[in-house]
């Protein structure tokens, strides 16, 4: 079979065959952040003359390696370990066929608390999207300091990925895909991306439809807070805090800053006037409001009726944060005394706040995740979709409940555990280590599967817009 051949913008790719579809790897969207480049706003990639290999995964954003718990294999979400490339403001693509016509569009933005992640992942391969008649592209954008420090230009991570919606519009035709029907879906970090970048204004034209997984408006910081943290880094570096010298640190040493001013107790305090971490203790490095990406908080545009025309689908999880505790032990360890500590950091009241969860008549580590799933995911993911509606949208929620088996059923529907689903991608999380235990739901992938397609291919998910509140359960009602 006769290598696929794409022409972009910049020029021609090669891609290749497998599984049945035609895959293209590591093709710039934008020029690699190097030099003048590193901590600006993203540039055009350059043309190049004859035929790019497409053909291998491409170099990924600079990150520090995550922890992995021997009990759990959680790098299907996080993907390979950066190898020091540099060229990595990159899409994949996945195609039925790039010389076909009109087929919907699908951009997927990786999760990872801002800091970490690829759209290379093994566990976003395209290859059931393709299957199913989409075109998807998996995008990689700077991260951490890199992309969410405002050193520089601010928002860089958020100004990739719309450098990156706009290089799909101008280039999904020659992959077989309709650029009037893209739609952009993200998890975790990602639809707090998304959610984010459906309050810009330069967002208008880009996209038709998004669906945020796992996310909302809520986790951005106002422009004190992002200095505070350009301060810090600068200070643990021993520079001056300017872009100028930020670019003359290797990108290794900025990591290390970056991951000790991460630790907790070591970065500067980053609450709002009201005493809340917006990020809840998952990451220093979050999107800034106050620039022109972000003018106002990305909640008021909303409120606003800045996203109307774009269909919009909300998702979570029904125990979001077990991911973080059960797999350490931490949901059956925990005292009332620990929990109300571990809330104190990112809330003003934390006693107050565990409180209708029943503190201190119910096991701890249960009330601390029914919590924070509530206060980090669930309740602001709820807000954002019905902001969203009262202004007009169309909008669809859906709430994920399939429990996993791990850990004796306490790992439950967990943060990230609908991936596999949506990508029918369920034999790599499979496996005595894998989050899905030995046994998944094919049925429940083929339903979620085939509405994330449809959503994209129509607007029409498979059920009613969220008029009184209603929500979608996808999985079992009752665990």
């Amino acid at each position: 079979m006769t290598d696929p051949l794409a022409t972009t913008t910049s020029g021609r790719v090669r891609g290749h065959h497998r599984g049945g579809v035609a895959r293209f790897h590591a093709v710039p969207y934008a020029a690699a952040p190097v030099g003048e480049l590193r901590f600006a706003a993203p540039r055009p990639a350059p043309a190049w003359d004859g035929v790019r290999d497409a053909a291998r995964p491409g170099p990924i954003a600079p990150q520090a390696v995550g922890a992995d718990l021997p009990e759990l294999d959680t790098a299907v979400l996080r993907g390979p370990a950066w190898d020091g490339g540099h060229d990595y403001l990159t899409v994949d693509v996945s195609t039925p066929d790039p010389g076909a016509g009109g087929l919907p569009v699908l951009v997927f933005v990786h999760g990872g608390a801002f800091v970490g992640g690829t759209g290379s992942a093994a566990l976003y391969d395209g290859t059931a999207f393709a299957r199913s008649g989409v075109v998807l592209v998996t995008v990689n954008y700077r991260l951490g300091a890199e992309g969410f420090a405002p050193i520089g230009a601010t928002n860089v991570g958020l100004r990739d990925q719309l450098a990156a919606l706009r290089w799909v519009r101008e280039n999904a035709a020659a992959f077989g895909g309709d650029p009037g029907n893209v739609t952009v879906f993200g998890q975790s970090s990602g639809a707090m991306s998304i959610a984010d970048l459906l309050g810009s204004p330069l967002l208008a034209g880009s996209v038709d439809r998004a669906i945020v997984q796992s996310g909302h408006t809520g986790m951005t910081r106002g422009p004190a807070a992002g200095r505070l943290l350009t301060d810090a880094l600068a200070q643990r570096l021993s520079i001056p805090a300017t872009a100028e010298a930020f670019r003359g640190v290797e990108p290794e040493r900025l990591l290390a800053a970056q991951t000790a001013l991460s630790a907790p107790g070591q970065g500067p305090d980053l609450r709002d006037e009201h005493g809340h971490d917006p990020s809840f203790g998952l990451s220093a490095f979050l999107p800034v409001h106050g620039d022109d990406v972000l003018p106002v908080p990305p909640g008021e545009a909303i409120a606003a009726g800045g996203a109307t025309g774009v269909d919009l689908l909300v998702s979570t999880c029904r125990d979001e944060m077990s991911l973080y505790l059960a797999p350490t032990g931490a949901t059956d360890a925990l005292t009332d005394e620990q929990a109300v500590a571990a809330l104190a950091a990112s809330h003003p009241d934390p006693a107050e706040a565990l409180k209708p969860y029943g503190l201190g008549q119910r096991p701890a580590g249960t009330v601390l995740t029914e919590a924070l799933t509530d206060l980090v995911f669930r309740l602001p993911a709820r807000d954002f979709a019905a902001r969203h509606r009262d202004a007009g949208g169309h909008t669809h929620v859906a709430e994920f409940t399939w429990p996993s088996p791990r850990f004796d059923g306490r790992l439950g529907a967990c943060h990230g555990l609908e991936l596999p689903f949506v990508f029918h991608n369920l034999d790599v999380a499979t496996g005595p280590r894998g989050l899905l235990g030995e046994a998944p739901d094919v049925e429940l992938a083929d339903a979620l599967h085939r509405a994330w397609v449809s959503f994209a291919a129509t607007g029409d998910p498979g059920w009613p817009d969220h008029h009184d509140d209603h929500v979608f359960i996808a999985g079992p009602e009752t665990a």
